[in-house]
């Protein structure tokens, strides 16, 4: 059970995406002292749908989330798969492929997510805005914080719930490229307006370890394109060249077939291009002292997986559960890792576990699918069973326990 009774405690969370900001909500009710500070000016609107399964649709839930985001909810319809000459190959609903519930899962675009957090925080919670941690200093009884706009404070403790590329873990555990694990895949999303009369849908393009996709929410606007392709080695060359970036891209889709040229049109023309490698983040250990780490900063599982939103989620309900739970903060983090760490590396595992029905990697691979699409009851035998009965197992595989404080 929760203790209540204890002077509250002074945290700083880095990062108003969506682990932070879930992490404010408990933190804030259960009577700590809260800070969030953001490198952008705002929480992020916009930005592509996201799954919230399993497990994290109870933690929302709990929250008192539930009616706006169900209200938000992208109801995504069919994902069809196209073959190299742009032909049809054959549709799924997506509770197929991911291991979803129809019905029960809910799909927000993640600027509704992001929103839905944020709003019953604004008052309540101190947000830092257009600002970052420059250097911490823990000295054992609290973290002494200055920030690139020359703030200084003192943390009793702080949370990196800063994403892939986390600043926060950088300071504490070093570089990372000992924990960073590259999947092989660098990929292209990026908006551009919806001239295919696509709605609540997805296509997807294929050749071997190439994929391109057209996402549509609704069927006007815009919507999202995906250029996807595997390779050897990540091409640190080019990210911080956006030219060099969409060079690269454009170089892996020369085919004037379907609709590439628009997408690698789209893609050179867009202004929000988000450039990345597929990648996960594997630590031996989620805290160091009193710093700790959440979400993607401790344990992305890479959007193959579909799940890091659904993990931040849940991490952040039982790190600050776990936090209300023990006077001790070294106590907390350990009990924290303990409920969590199972539940993250198998959500780990579905980006892991074996071919990609998105990405094939080989011609024998892309054959075999596009044959079990084509006669939609051996998909559903043979594919498509078990990716989902995989999918919802992880989704689901942790109860979250009731840090509810008492009466």
């Amino acid at each position: 059970m929760v203790h209540t009774s204890r002077p509250a405690r002074r945290v700083l969370i880095s990062g108003a995406s969506i682990a932070g900001p879930a992490l404010a909500h408990w933190l804030d009710r259960y009577g700590f002292e809260v800070t969030v500070v953001e490198k952008a000016a705002a929480v992020r609107g916009g930005g592509y749908a996201i799954d919230v399964r399993g497990t994290a649709r109870e933690a929302v839930d709990r929250m008192g989330l539930l009616p706006a985001l169900t209200e938000a909810h992208v109801d995504s319809q069919r994902i069809t798969f196209v073959d190299a000459a742009g032909e049809t190959v054959g549709s799924l609903q997506p509770e197929q492929l991911t291991g979803g519930e129809a019905g029960v899962d809910l799909e927000v675009r993640r600027g509704d997510l992001a929103d839905a957090l944020y709003a019953p925080l604004r008052d309540r919670v101190e947000f830092l805005f257009e600002d970052s941690i420059a250097t911490l200093d823990d000295t054992g009884d609290a973290v002494h914080v200055v920030f690139d706009s020359g703030l200084r404070r003192t943390f009793d403790l702080v949370v990196g719930a800063d994403g892939l590329h986390s600043n926060t873990r950088r300071l504490v555990f070093g570089p990372e490229e000992p924990f960073h694990r590259y999947l092989g895949h660098v990929f292209a999303g990026f908006t551009l307006p919806n001239e295919f009369g696509l709605a609540h849908e997805a296509v997807i393009w294929n050749e071997p370890g190439r994929s391109a996709v057209l996402y549509a929410h609704e069927p006007a606007g815009r919507l999202h394109g995906f250029l996807t392709f595997t390779r050897e080695a990540p091409p640190f060359d080019a990210f911080r060249d956006p030219r060099a970036q969409r060079d690269l891209v454009a170089a892996r889709f020369p085919e004037r077939v379907w609709h590439l040229p628009r997408l690698v049109e789209g893609m050179r023309e867009a202004d929000d291009l988000f450039f990345d490698i597929v990648s996960q983040i594997h630590l031996r250990t989620w805290s160091h002292g009193r710093v700790v780490l959440a979400g993607d900063a401790a344990h992305a599982t890479s959007f193959i997986s579909g799940q890091g939103s659904s993990v931040a989620l849940v991490g952040a309900y039982v790190l600050a559960g776990e936090l209300a739970a023990h006077a001790d903060h070294t106590e907390a983090f350990a009990a924290y890792e303990r409920r969590m760490r199972p539940f993250a590396e198998r959500n780990q595992a579905l980006a892991t576990s074996g071919g990609s029905a998105v990405t094939p990697a080989t011609r024998q691979e892309l054959e075999a699918r596009n044959a079990l699409l084509r006669d939609p009851e051996a998909a559903a035998r043979a594919m498509v069973t078990t990716s989902a009965r995989e999918g919802r197992a992880a989704h689901s595989s942790l109860e979250l326990p009731d840090y509810r404080p008492s009466a």
